[in-house]
């Protein structure tokens, strides 16, 4: 089968297509599937440039979907012909986090999904999301999923509150989207009023573009009239602070990036004042996927996929990424 590798972490231009044997049949409990999508996350970027340590020749990427070929023996959940998609950590099931590291992530810890075929326990899937195609439910295992759990269960969103989105990349754009489907009002910040605009016809309440409105966070806040109930924060340390000023009392903060750094200071006596919750989450667990899917299934919603690359041309989508170039998700097909 064909396989994008990592020669060696540290450069896009160590991504190489090659040869690996076929995975074969799937034992008790496992599934063959053919992948055909995965979506590029920050997260995968930091594997491929070196700024996470991973193993040489070790298969990139977390995120993959395809259609399960053939199911091991005591498999129930699936069957031959079934559109599914991967989980982030496929060892985490269900409950509370029991897992704050990267070891068993598929294309850090594991190998990856930047392959043609796959054997892996059926436990690392789920259904995908119905009448998507494969590069849409890609993108639900890292980004839509992460936004979910900091909205919906971490946050408890509910109709009619207020969210602040950072940015336009796949986190903040599906966070919208999910904020938009549960009848809550958001307003987004970019650089850019091109992307704001976009974010408009996806139903953004209010745009600020934090370049011309330095006072982003007190903007957001006087617009909520008393501050955001939840803030989806992609940023880190060079935005945490207004963060917390756009935030009303007792509202939730997703920390979910760290866009501008891995440290920085923490405005400790307005977060007490505040009284709000600041949450550090790393996607979620395969029965948060689960209820994730269910709820697509029955909603009008379907993720915005910018650009489309062959997996050969998995270098160049990359950089895309890298230079910020998208609006939404960046997928790779084959």
């Amino acid at each position: 089968m064909k396989a994008m590798i990592l020669d060696a972490p540290g450069g896009l231009d160590r991504l190489r297509m090659v040869e690996r044997p076929d995975p074969g049949a799937p034992g008790p409990g496992m599934i063959r599937v053919r992948l055909h999508a995965t979506s590029l996350n920050y997260h995968d970027y930091g594997v491929v440039a070196g700024k996470m340590p991973t193993e040489d020749g070790r298969i990139p990427m977390a995120d993959g979907a395809g259609v399960v070929e053939a199911v091991g023996e005591g498999v129930t959940d699936f069957a031959a012909g079934d559109a599914v998609v991967s989980c982030f950590f496929p060892d985490w099931q269900e409950g509370p986090p029991r897992v704050g590291d990267f070891s068993r992530v598929p294309g850090d810890g594991i190998d990856g999904y930047a392959c043609e075929l796959v054997v892996a326990p059926a436990t690392a899937f789920t259904r995908a999301p119905r009448g998507y195609d494969h590069a849409e439910a890609a993108t639900i295992t890292t980004a839509g999923l992460t936004a979910w759990r900091s909205l919906v269960v971490d946050g408890g969103l509910k109709a009619g509150d207020t969210v602040l989105v950072l940015g336009t990349g796949g986190v903040s754009i599906w966070a919208l989207q999910i904020a938009r489907m549960m009848g809550a009002r958001v307003v987004v910040t970019s650089s850019s009023d091109k992307k704001l605009a976009r974010a408009r016809e996806l139903g953004a309440a209010h745009v600020i573009n934090y370049r011309t409105h330095e006072d982003w966070g007190q903007r957001v806040h006087d617009w909520a009239g008393e501050g955001v109930d939840h803030v989806i924060e992609v940023g880190g340390p060079a935005t945490l602070t207004q963060s917390i000023d756009a935030v009303r009392i007792g509202g939730h903060i997703g920390l979910i990036g760290v866009l501008t750094g891995i440290a920085g200071d923490v405005p400790t006596a307005t977060l007490m004042r505040k009284q709000a919750r600041l949450q550090g989450l790393i996607v979620g667990s395969r029965r948060m996927q689960l209820e994730f899917v269910r709820a697509l299934d029955d909603a009008a919603l379907r993720p915005v996929v910018d650009r489309r690359f062959d997996l050969a041309d998995l270098s160049e989508a990359f950089r895309l990424l890298e230079r910020g170039g998208h609006f939404g998700k960046i997928a790779a097909t084959w």
